[in-house]
């Protein structure tokens, strides 16, 4: 095997994990959920067999599935975007990320406030559309930054593009990350523009960047890259990895355009790993609790799969999961949820297998580097040898 695609639909979890009311999470199941829409239509996934998979109950079976199948359980404490995506990449993070529901405490906000010459606004968990509605106008007149978090850990400061310059802001989040280590290592600092002239206007823009915590160990990524293999990142992936381990990136405005990035990127003779990020499921739909959209999103991409998988080649396979839910239809909170992911694996040399219900998404990395030929250490284990 030549060339893996290895696609993130960001939150699209399939049912709880069974530790998910540990994490606040009832009955929650991001894919169920959207299957309820009627914008909802998977014919390629269905054919590939994602009604065949454990726990999934909602769709219909196929007969002769044409994808390897298994649910995936995460092993780390999380149920956020930095620890899910680590563990795909090989990393099992017993402990969880440092949260703020009370907001950061004065030794993080003062010294953020002098690294940057600015007060701060807020502080507090918020939904990043309320939170420039509610605080915008009073940035326009304060010129301090919008500082808030979410249920993940996250510290994020949000700054309209016409009153604050775009690399000032992306300045100050590159201070935060220095500050937010050690005990306040939060996962990600992320940088959330925006633009409008009053609180009916606000509306953020797709300049978003994410500083992230380094990992703390060697990735897949790292491991394929010192082989002297390819290793592409598309979406976000390249700063969920702080820049770690890939030999080229990109950028995404949406999924759409990151589908495109994947088809240019397929077009290119290389040899190793496409990383890809699909954030508009989790971003645009699941926090906002927009069932319709995260339904359509899906069918959206589901059409995309169809034209996609006729281009690759023999030598070509193509990994389809997520790295946490968040469900649309579960109103208790819009933070993500605690589930298992789905993992569908294509390709012209791949066997039709069902592999149950797996107990980390580490075997993804375990898989992905053991079909490589790349020497990689993981708790992950590496499913090759019943798909090929």
């Amino acid at each position: 095997m030549k060339r893996i695609f290895l696609i993130v639909l960001d939150s699209c979890g399939v049912g709880a994990a069974p530790d998910s009311e540990a994490f606040g999470d009832i009955g929650v199941n991001t894919l169920r959920s959207c299957a309820a829409s009627k914008k909802f239509s998977i014919p390629n996934l269905i054919r590939a067999g994602l009604g065949n998979m454990d726990g999934i109950d909602y769709l219909p079976k196929e007969p002769h599935p044409t994808a390897a199948l298994a649910r995936l359980r995460e092993a780390s404490m999380g149920k956020d975007t930095t620890i899910g995506h680590w563990e795909i990449a090989g990393i099992v993070s017993p402990n969880p990320l440092p949260t703020y529901p009370q907001g950061f405490p004065p030794e993080v906000l003062e010294e953020f406030e002098k690294a940057t010459g600015r007060g701060v606004l807020c502080n507090l968990p918020y939904s990043g559309t309320e939170v420039i509605r509610d605080y915008g106008e009073e940035q326009k007149k304060t010129g301090k930054w919008i500082v808030y978090t979410s249920a993940d850990s996250v510290f994020q400061v949000a700054a309209n593009e016409a009153w604050i310059p775009l690399e000032e802001l992306y300045d100050a989040c590159r201070k935060a990350r220095k500050i937010l280590q050690g005990k306040h290592g939060v996962g990600r600092v992320i940088a959330r523009p925006y633009v409008g002239e009053d609180k009916d206007s606000f509306r953020r823009t797709a300049n978003r960047h994410d500083f992230s915590l380094e990992p703390p160990a060697q990735t897949m990524l790292d491991a394929i890259k010192a082989a002297g293999l390819d290793t592409l990142a598309v979406g976000k992936i390249f700063d969920i990895f702080a820049g770690r381990g890939t030999t080229d990136h990109v950028f995404n405005q949406s999924n759409a355009d990151g589908m495109q990035h994947t088809v240019d990127y397929a077009a290119r003779d290389f040899h190793g790993l496409c990383f890809v990020n699909l954030v508009d499921f989790d971003m645009q739909f699941g926090h906002r609790r927009d069932v319709d959209g995260y339904a359509n999103a899906l069918t959206e991409f589901d059409t995309w799969l169809g034209k996609f998988l006729p281009t690759l080649g023999k030598e070509d396979m193509v990994m389809i999961t997520a790295d946490h839910g968040c469900d649309p239809a579960y109103t208790a909170t819009t933070d993500h949820t605690r589930e298992y992911v789905p993992l569908v694996v294509l390709g012209q040399q791949v066997r039709p297998v069902n592999l149950g219900t797996r107990g980390s998404f580490a075997d993804i990395a375990a898989t992905i580097t053991d079909i490589l030929g790349v020497p990689f250490e993981t708790p992950g284990k590496s499913f090759a040898g019943e798909i090929l």
